[in-house]
């Protein structure tokens, strides 16, 4: 990425300390990819869980994403699915439990399935975290429990539900934006990043494209891809200048 230009009558030193720490960390120009561990580090533990986020801290990935949802009585969670039916030993909607019903579950190795605030404390110092809000409603206070928490870190919020970025980008005008797009291009991919001003774009690793990396570069747009966990598609993306990697094994990038 292009050098950042400093104001003549600025020091290299005052112009650094006058950086909102946060975009700091994410514009840092860097020789690698960013190492992002998918539902933590899921290849290696239950996804979701403070077990993986554990697992992404100790292989010294840059990022961790987890998925966000809101149970019954209004608490955020990490689950990725509408149904706790396959990431816990029970059955039933999320929507229709309560936080306390859902914490007794047993979410893999006998890991519960954490709220928001728990996997931002585990994460804060070490990780870089990418929200993934995963239903509508819930991303006014997803800002709140961030700003609540004091969390240090780069924060990405991402979603394929444009809406509830441009909710996010009401309640935090500084937030950044990942909006994320599947296994199918919409006819203009770039519509709703510009729309959202967002800030970064997650790709399916079937979709990435010199061309189209080049089009949000131009734009001044980071590229994420996901979900890629074979060597030899972790290198190809590499080799197409990526600049985020979304691995359930992100000791392999």
């Amino acid at each position: 990425m292009a050098a950042e230009k400093k104001a003549p009558s600025r020091s290299p030193d005052s112009a650094r300390a006058g950086r909102d720490s946060v975009t700091q960390s994410l514009e840092v120009a860097i020789a690698t990819v960013l190492r992002v561990g998918h539902r933590g580090a899921c290849g290696h533990a239950p996804e979701n869980t403070l077990a993986s986020i554990w697992k992404a801290r100790a292989f010294h990935a840059d990022f961790v994403e987890v998925d966000v949802r809101e149970t019954g009585d209004g608490h955020l969670i990490l689950l990725h699915d509408e149904t706790v039916d396959r990431t816990t030993n029970k059955t039933g909607q999320v929507a229709e439990m309560s936080l306390d019903q859902v914490q007794r579950l047993n979410a893999g190795n006998w890991q519960r399935v954490p709220t928001l605030e728990e996997a931002l404390e585990i994460a804060d110092g070490a990780l870089g975290v990418i929200l993934e809000l995963k239903v509508e409603g819930i991303g006014t206070e997803a800002c709140l429990i961030v700003k609540r928490t004091g969390f240090s870190g780069p924060l990405i919020y991402a979603s394929f539900l444009t809406e509830e970025l441009q909710r996010v980008r009401q309640a935090d005008p500084a937030a950044h934006l990942m909006v994320l797009f599947g296994e199918r291009l919409p006819v203009d991919p770039v519509a709703d990043a510009v729309a959202l001003n967002a800030t970064h774009v997650g790709l399916h690793v079937g979709t990435v494209t010199p061309a189209l990396i080049q089009t949000y570069h131009n734009m001044d747009k980071r590229v994420f891809t996901y979900t890629v966990n074979e060597p030899h598609d972790i290198q190809r993306m590499r080799d197409l200048g990526v600049d985020g990697i979304i691995s359930d094994y992100p000791d392999r990038i």
